[in-house]
């Protein structure tokens, strides 16, 4: 069997023209494709093409289940600063990239997310391969709410080089038995 014919299962995880829906779109795709040759990156360039400025910086999923999340960014040029270390906005979208898929694996089938706000402290030059650390809590209905998420930056060293905070707003997806109409 091939892996394109491996992949097959996926095309019914890809939504016609949206995401909403009664399913965790995130939990279903990385559980499929997590244990296949290559089936983390694969992964990865979807989530990229899904958000298109998220996939700018070509990081790599390396672990996610409930409650938790480890992505991987690489360093190279076209993510430096004029100091010849990682800018600061490709670290905060690496801390978001983790912090939601960490948010978003956990949630349950008829809830959905955004994020509403976001603190930042960048506590060292970060340079190399960067890890990103997302340990929010588990929501454990759709009912609207606000969660904090902690994600931690660390280089190859183990160093912390940045520590954020997500406020990420969940709540019902529209349509879902737990939707009350309420504007999320």
């Amino acid at each position: 069997m091939s892996f394109a014919d491996r992949l097959s299962p996926l095309a019914r995880l890809l939504p016609k023209r949206r995401i909403d829906g009664g399913r965790n779109l995130i939990a279903q795709a990385w559980d499929l494709l997590s244990g296949m040759p290559g089936g983390k990156a694969v992964f990865s360039r979807l989530v990229g093409r899904m958000a298109p400025y998220t996939g700018t910086i070509h990081a790599t999923v390396t672990v996610l289940r409930t409650g938790y999340a480890e992505v991987q960014m690489t360093d190279r040029r076209g993510l430096r600063n004029h100091l010849e270390s990682i800018h600061a906005i490709a670290l905060a979208n690496l801390a978001e990239l983790a912090g939601n898929l960490a948010l978003a694996y956990s949630l349950p089938d008829d809830a959905r997310f955004i994020v509403s706000g976001l603190e930042i402290e960048y506590t060292k030059k970060a340079r190399g391969t960067i890890t990103a650390i997302a340990e929010p809590p588990i929501p454990r209905t759709a009912t609207r709410a606000q969660y904090d998420i902690p994600v931690v930056l660390r280089d190859a060293s183990g160093d912390d080089v940045v520590r954020v905070v997500l406020h990420s707003l969940v709540g019902p997806k529209p349509g879902s038995p737990s939707d009350r109409g309420d504007v999320n």
